[in-house]
């Protein structure tokens, strides 16, 4: 759609949180309640101007011969301000730095996966048992302990005694 038929089309129309655009206002230095008017407008505002840049990018893309957006369409479309075009290409940056570094804990998961694999084959091929420690506790009778210690209806105090004993 042209940016001339898109003019109308939000016009009256809440595309932001009315909250978030207040605390946006608030951030930058307006009231902490400002006026219905001032969120409206700034919402048109900023409606207007992503779809601007969105229409820029879909355009370069179309031009490209592809369907589908990427960053450079919206590195196209801010090339004439250089503030809009570094914020964008902090934020590429940004991403990749997280997606590298997903992709190294990833691999550092599977390695700590493997020698814990590895850690467990051994053991069981050597016949070490890896909870050693509670070798010598019977859980059947921790748990028949643990119920006779519970007080239920019906037993009286004196039974509750010779049970725990």
């Amino acid at each position: 759609m042209e940016p001339r038929a898109r003019a109308g089309k939000n016009v009256g129309k809440e595309t932001f949180n009315r909250k978030e655009v207040s605390s946006l206002l608030y951030a930058y230095g307006d009231v902490e309640d400002p006026l219905p008017d001032t969120i409206r407008v700034l919402d048109e505002i900023v409606t207007e101007f992503l779809d601007g840049v969105c229409f820029e990018a879909s355009r370069h893309a179309q031009v490209a011969g592809r369907q589908k957006l990427k960053f450079d369409d919206f590195e196209f479309a801010l090339r004439r301000n250089p503030q809009y075009l570094g914020r964008v290409r902090s934020m590429i940056e940004k991403r990749q730095e997280i997606k590298e570094a997903r992709q190294g804990f990833n691999e550092d998961e599977t390695a700590v996966a493997k020698d814990h694999a590895k850690d467990t084959a051994t053991t069981t091929a050597t016949g070490i048992a890896r909870d050693d420690a509670l070798d010598d506790l019977d859980e059947d009778e921790d748990l028949e302990y643990l119920n006779s210690a519970v007080p239920s209806k019906g037993h009286s105090s004196k039974k509750r005694k010779k049970a725990l004993k």
